[in-house]
């Protein structure tokens, strides 16, 4: 005799299903309107990012264009009012476009025999942290360079004791300055030493390396090993 059939397994089955659709209709009727408002905050927010990315974007080229006038004025001839332009630029221009400027203006103040605006411009630079680590260094170690006279030995090697390292990026100059400095504590064989050390650094220019292998070997430092090698004919 045939069984009836089992109805169980549906009958649970559209219970939960309908159960579910419950579940989901009152969700949406209690939290609808926060979903949609989140959804359109969301929005807004990704429109408002992409707009000021776009904003940021054209500023950046605008002060580029103005950095490539102030550059045209000053093959020009016309480092007045390139100096004014410099200023505002290197005050209110994006990263790269202050830095820039600001060596730029600093370059200006050389040119023009104002060594204190040049160093107050390269200490500016390099107290600036929101720059990058290789635009602070440069900085001062130009500013160094300019004061160097005017410095305590101790002074020029304390403050580029970190930079006067072999793999660093300027080790070359803050090198040369910091055994220069060591040469006047009395200090011969230190400075022998690191002029040695920058003969055998090879990113360090060919140039300062074959002057550092001579003034090593002047002070009793033998650095031959480090002369440049030739390029062959």
């Amino acid at each position: 005799m045939a069984q009836p059939p089992d109805i169980t397994d549906t009958f649970v089955r559209e219970v939960d299903e309908n159960l579910r659709r419950d579940r989901l209709s009152d969700f949406a009727r209690k939290h609808g309107a926060w979903l949609v408002a989140a959804v359109v905050l969301f929005l807004a927010a990704s429109g408002g990012w992409i707009y000021w990315q776009y904003r940021q974007q054209q500023e950046a080229e605008r002060q580029v264009e103005q950095l490539a006038q102030v550059y045209t004025s000053i093959a020009g001839g016309n480092l007045s009012g390139a100096s004014q332009q410099l200023d505002a630029l290197g005050t209110d221009g994006r990263k790269a476009v202050r830095a820039s400027a600001l060596f730029m203006r600093a370059a200006i103040a050389i040119e023009q025999n104002d060594q204190k605006l040049a160093i107050a411009t390269f200490q500016k630079i390099a107290a600036d942290e929101s720059l990058p680590k290789p635009y602070r260094d440069l900085a001062l170690i130009r500013q160094t360079a300019i004061e160097f006279d005017r410095l305590k030995p101790q002074d020029v090697v304390s403050r580029l004791e970190p930079l006067a390292k072999p793999g660093t990026p300027w080790f070359g100059s803050a090198g040369e300055m910091t055994a220069v400095a060591l040469i006047k504590q009395g200090k011969k064989r230190e400075a022998g030493q690191l002029y040695a050390a920058i003969a055998k650094d090879r990113t360090v220019p060919d140039a300062i390396r074959a002057r550092a292998v001579q003034i090593a070997s002047s002070l009793g430092v033998d650095a031959t090993g480090g002369l440049p090698t030739m390029p062959a004919q």
